[in-house]
Formats: structure tokens, sequence, C-alpha cells
């Protein structure tokens, strides 16, 4: 059954890990699909034939997450070529880790400017256009399990997933008299680019603290993705999924 049948959705950081495999359900399950990525990418012509193979479409465009004002220009093109989304993930995101007390302000800012001001920047305009369409629509943010518990040499990556759930909180009061949706994922460990250069010694010692005992897969949080933005997750709002295999019990 395709869950997203009709449905016209925006996901940032697409081109690669979590944001391409969110694309594909997507995708899979009927969706129109806009990625957003820092420039343009070799996933596009495979997520073209996917989106061939379930009669719909999917639309690359290009910006710096971190550049509000080219941020804010192709997304507001991105709207008025959609019509409105109705769904919006906010899945874009970078590190720069190291110890607080010697960290450069520019990794401080980055970070935050990525990953935080980046995705109030899109959902600002996305929710307008929501708001404007009058047919609801799910927001989805892209946290962590590092945001909710916290993580030494992380604090700027922990302070920005830690206040998209705080902002997912307060904007959900603001839009959910008027059918928009707003929820956080919060994934633990999971096996993508960004956790395949760490040391062996290091994954052994986090799996070894996740009580189903694995890493998680891309396809783990993109399902909990379609779940959200599908119609089965209507009366759900204000709320933070984490998709870590019991690692934050």
């Amino acid at each position: 059954m395709a869950l997203l049948n009709g449905k016209k959705a925006l996901v940032t950081g697409s081109s690669r890990g979590i944001g391409r495999k969110i694309v594909e359900e997507f995708l899979k399950n009927g969706a129109e699909v806009w990625g957003l990525c820092s420039k343009p990418s070799a996933a596009k012509a495979e997520l073209e034939e996917i989106a061939k193979a379930n009669g719909t479409s999917f639309h690359e465009i290009c910006a710096n997450v971190g550049d509000h004002a080219q941020l804010s220009e192709v997304v507001t093109a991105a709207v008025a070529e959609a019509g409105s989304f109705d769904v919006l993930v906010n899945n874009a995101g970078i590190t720069r880790d190291g110890l607080s007390f010697r960290m450069k302000m520019e990794d401080w800012q980055d970070v935050l400017n990525v990953n935080l001001t980046g995705s109030f920047v899109i959902t600002q305009i996305v929710s307008n256009a929501m708001l404007k369409a009058k047919r609801g629509g799910s927001i989805i943010n892209m946290s962590s399990i590092v945001g909710i518990h916290g993580q030494g040499g992380q604090v700027n990556y922990a302070a920005s997933k830690g206040g998209l759930i705080a902002y997912s909180k307060a904007l959900c009061k603001e839009v959910g008299s008027r059918g928009i949706r707003v929820n956080c994922i919060a994934p633990g460990f999971i096996e993508t680019d960004m956790t395949a250069v760490l040391k062996e010694d290091l994954k052994k010692a986090m799996i070894d603290s996740v009580p189903l005992k694995r890493a998680g897969q891309t396809e783990d949080i993109a399902n909990a993705a379609v779940f959200l933005a599908s119609d089965m997750s209507t009366y759900i709002t204000g709320q933070v999924i984490g998709v870590d295999g019991g690692m934050g019990c």
C-alpha cells in the first residue's frame, strides 16, 4: 500500500545517508519529492528512476543550508513550483566535533547555522505555504539521541539537535489548530557515511550500549519518516520518536 499517494514532500540533505533513504521510501510510497542538497548529486539519476518506476517524480534542488539568503530563494522557488508541500523533512546537518573549551567560534556557529537556523528558515517558508493551502501538513525535524542525552565532544551538535526539539514543541502549538503536525525523529547509532569513519573499537563500544545489540540502518529512520508523513499519524504532534534500538532508555 502506497501511504503517501498524492502528497508533495521536501526533504533536505537528500543526496546521501538518511536523507537519500527517506527520499527513496517516500517515492516508493507514491509521494512527489523535492530533494535539497548542497550541490548537484550523483544520486539524482537513480532517484529519478525510482520515481518513474512508482508513477511519481523527483526534483533535485541545490542550496547551501548555511547560506540563509540563498536557501530562502531556492526554497521559495520550490514552494512556487510545487504549489505548497504536504510534508517537510529537515534532515540536512553537519558536525564540527571538538571539546568545548577549545572549540572555535566558527565551528560552533557553522553547526547552529545549518542544523538549527537553516531548519527554521526552511520551515518558516514551507509552513506559511501550508497555512495558506489550508490542507494541513507534516513537518519532521531530524534531531538525535545526542540532542536528548548529550555527548562529550559534541556540544555544538547537541545544542543544535536539542534546539530542534524545543523548536518543534513550540511550533506545534502555533500551527496545530490548522492541521499542521510537527514532530522529531531522534536517531541513535545509525550506519551512515558519517559513522563509517569511526574506529572499530568505538563502533563496538557503541553497539554494545544498544539493547538491541546492533547498529540501526538508514531504512529504520526512513520508515519512521514515512509513518509521520502519512495519514497513519494524524493525531501525533509535538513528539520525539527515538529510533535508537533502546539506546536512550
